[in-house]
């Protein structure tokens, strides 16, 4: 199995253009629906969200759902924005490798707002994590880690396969989405790339970096997220004080 470090250097190698290409070929055009900010069936929102994103969103301004107004609701609280990514956590209880967005009542993410006709728009765009910044694409580098969820298309990188002769192992892959397949100009597909080859490499140096500082920790009955920085309670404060 490929390594982290061996993978990160292959994330740094991807080619812009190359991964433009990709996103040309199997089109995208954003319809504000709102479905990737929205609960689904009942299953609260989840986007991962990394540290220094969650302290970004704190300071950040948002907007209302038409870009006009500045509101003045910040800063926020590490739980106002951030919340222990559910997966390992039990009844309130447990350990966790992540983070995700802070959702609201009903399971929708926090940031989320709809205007009277019910076109969706993020009040935190410009500040917005990478991974909201590049859905509904992902980038497969055939190694230790994986994008969560089936794609419903791809496109490979070249001639990039892994040991097992995989020719999905370096690709770009597309997930559920109605603005799949709509025409992309080649700036927004270069700008949408470069955010994608970013949010690839810094989820591998979020794994690596998760990887070393890990230490087991008793949470005493209560929850415990491993990231980056080490040792986390659910309100963004450490272990070791």
């Amino acid at each position: 199995m490929e390594s982290l470090e061996a993978e990160l250097e292959r994330a740094r190698g991807l080619e812009v253009a190359e991964l433009a290409d990709a996103i040309e070929t199997i089109g995208f055009e954003c319809t504000r629906c709102g479905a990737c900010c929205k609960s689904e069936a009942d299953d609260p929102h989840t986007a991962t969200v990394f540290p220094d994103e969650v302290r970004a969103l704190q300071d950040a301004p948002s907007r209302d759902p038409d870009g006009s107004n500045d509101l003045p609701d910040a800063p926020r609280e590490w739980r106002d924005v951030a919340r222990p990514m559910p997966y390992g956590v039990e009844d309130g209880a447990g350990e966790t490798f992540e983070w995700a967005l802070q959702t609201d009542a009903c399971g929708d993410c926090t940031f989320y707002e709809e205007s009277e006709d019910g076109t969706g728009a993020c009040s935190v765009h410009a500040d917005r994590p990478l991974i909201c910044e590049t859905y509904p694409f992902s980038v497969a580098l055939g190694g230790t880690s994986q994008p969560m969820g089936e794609p419903v298309d791809s496109v490979a990188l070249g001639d990039r396969t892994d040991a097992t002769g995989d020719d999905e192992a370096g690709a770009v892959r597309a997930h559920e989405c109605e603005g799949l397949g709509r025409e992309i100009s080649r700036e927004d597909a270069e700008e949408l790339a470069a955010a994608l080859k970013a949010r690839a490499v810094r989820e591998l140096r979020e794994a690596i970096g998760v990887r070393d500082a890990y230490e087991p920790i008793d949470p005493d009955g209560g929850v415990v997220v491993h990231d980056s920085e080490g040792a986390k309670r659910p309100d963004g404060s450490t272990y070791d004080g």
